[in-house]
């Protein structure tokens, strides 16, 4: 990642959180509100989904100003892991959500089939609504785009965040296209489940939701667990890594990569076949941190030397 790329990262993904947190504190409240005023569990939902962006973006920003700091006695290897543990937490909120709905909107349609009484909508206020935040969504996930762009594709959040206002355009466009066909099926074969049309829409939309958002957990999880980074970046950071054990001398013996927010934790065991001093080695973490960081964003070397790598030869891994 370039010096200039560092320097713009912070200020970059502040503002774009400071925008997220406004619009999706706009988008909440015009979700609760349409909601009431059209009686849409859908709406609410999406409500209810933009209120979790606001809190994301709040605590997102407060994870961002932390990030910058340097290792300390409290958190010995820094604070890479709060993107992490930022990622985690939001999709696991959003997959309560999902469930939540998914099942009130279950219960709704079992009571309807039982002859239960449904509220009609109020289709007025939803044609306003769905316009309006879809294009709040897709003007934040624009905003989330450009801004990691500028951080040098480094910051996991705003990946997240840009990933999560689109998809939340494309399922509020889903949700009022589904909702504006159930008033022509009235009349039809089909028109007894215009009533319950709301419920539907929620069911189909929290499906589509569960495997993207499961998905940002699962991601989440493994980084706090430790588990490695994808292939491709361990096998580019270990052609990066080759280059300069190249020039220092020795061999390399093993290598690993961990993933852990925007930050990429190395440790490279390295047989120097000659005597090297503790002066050396710094020389050669630093030359590391820069050759790998071009290619894995934010990295942070450690070299150890050693013959036998991480398992001390009892494995094969």
């Amino acid at each position: 990642m370039s010096a200039k790329a560092e320097l713009a990262s912070p200020h970059s993904e502040q503002r774009a959180l400071a925008i997220s947190k406004w619009g999706n504190l706009f988008m909440a409240a015009a979700g609760v509100l349409a909601a009431w005023l059209s009686n849409s569990t859908a709406v609410l939902m999406d409500g209810l989904f933009s209120l979790i962006g606001f809190s994301s973006a709040i605590l997102g920003a407060r994870i961002s100003a932390r990030l910058a700091h340097a290792p300390d006695r409290f958190r010995p290897i820094g604070y890479a892991a709060d993107e992490a543990i930022y990622q985690t937490f939001r999709a696991l909120s959003l997959l309560g959500l999902i469930l939540f709905a998914f099942f009130g909107a279950v219960i709704k349609i079992a009571d309807y089939a039982q002859g239960g009484e449904v509220t009609p909508l109020n289709y007025a206020t939803l044609y306003v609504y769905f316009p309006v935040v879809s294009a709040v969504c897709f003007g934040l996930a624009l905003t989330h785009l450009a801004a990691w762009r500028k951080s040098g594709r480094t910051s996991a959040m705003l990946r997240m965040e840009a990933k999560a206002s689109a998809f939340d355009g494309v399922m509020t466009l889903a949700a009022g296209a589904g909702l504006a066909v159930f008033p022509f099926l009235a009349g039809t074969s089909l028109g007894w489940i215009s009533p319950i049309g709301d419920s539907i829409v929620v069911i189909v939309l929290c499906s589509m939701a569960v495997g993207r958002y499961y998905s940002d957990f699962t991601e989440g999880v493994g980084e706090l667990a430790g588990a490695s980074a994808a292939p491709e970046k361990v096998r580019r950071a270990k052609i990066d890594a080759l280059q300069v054990i190249h020039e220092f001398g020795g061999k390399l013996i093993d290598f690993s990569v961990i993933k852990l927010g925007r930050t990429a934790y190395v440790q490279v065991y390295l047989d120097p076949e000659r005597p090297i001093t503790a002066d050396l080695v710094d020389d050669l973490t630093r030359k590391l941190d820069a050759v790998i960081s071009q290619s894995a964003g934010n990295a942070i070397s450690t070299v150890l030397i050693s013959r036998h790598g991480r398992n001390f030869g009892r494995t094969s891994d």
